[in-house]
């Protein structure tokens, strides 16, 4: 049911500061900041030749990403994000086999303009899991 790995998420205590590390010292071909209000952020991706990077900061102070941080002074990885043909479909399957999907169960836009879902981390591994639809 997943496909490729889309991106891992990490929060970062300083997005300035972070972009301007894997700009400079990874030489990494990093975007710019984009706010998110609805998900309480604001990312930066990082672009890679398999993948993407996304950089996670607060946006607002009711941000889950502000608690992360709270928990997680230095930052850390926050989530990882697949890729899925069929968003409900794959929904409707996690729940069937006992996954708990965060949120009202219904897709929000994402970063990257798709509709994306989170998993609770209980249910996998203690990750915090992000489908989006491709």
């Amino acid at each position: 049911m997943i496909g490729r790995l889309n991106h891992v998420a990490i929060a970062v205590p300083d997005l300035e500061a972070a972009s301007a590390q894997y700009r400079g010292a990874l030489g990494a071909d990093v975007g710019a900041p984009q706010d998110e209000p609805d998900h309480g952020v604001t990312v930066v991706f990082i672009n890679l030749p398999n993948t993407k990077i996304e950089l996670l900061y607060p946006l607002g102070e009711d941000s889950p990403i502000a608690n992360f941080l709270d928990k997680n002074p230095s930052g850390g990885i926050h989530h990882i994000c697949y890729e899925v043909d069929d968003i409900l479909a794959a929904r409707d399957k996690l729940k069937a086999e006992g996954a708990r999907v965060l949120g009202s169960g219904e897709p929000k836009i994402g970063a990257h303009g798709k509709p994306v879902l989170f998993l609770h981390p209980k249910d996998f591994n203690g990750c915090l899991v992000e489908l989006e639809q491709v």
